[in-house]
């Protein structure tokens, strides 16, 4: 599997994660559509925050555990010299 497609599973599935969580957060409330939309939305963030740094700590110490991110290899990323600071170099800048 390529580092871009395990970046994008090790992305979504928190994401999945935070939406169910404000989705179930809600269920039995009595709001109007607007305030319990903007609620969903709050929660669903603040769930994936949260379930991504707990299960990113927790792969830390029991790295079997990275299976809840959806993957438990983490992608590799090969640092890359930004091409505009060669450019910047040529027009007297940096």
């Amino acid at each position: 599997m390529s580092d871009y497609l395990l970046s994008v599973i090790r992305t979504a599935v928190p994401a999945a994660a935070g939406a169910i969580v404000g989705w179930l957060a809600t269920l039995g409330l009595e709001l109007g559509a607007e305030a319990e939309a903007g609620l969903v939305l709050f929660l669903g963030a603040l769930g994936t925050a949260v379930y991504y740094a707990v299960v990113r700590a927790l792969e830390s110490r029991w790295p079997a555990l990275g299976k809840l991110l959806g993957a438990s290899r983490k992608p590799v990323y090969e640092p890359v010299a930004p091409s505009y600071v060669s450019d910047l170099r040529g027009r007297g800048g940096a």
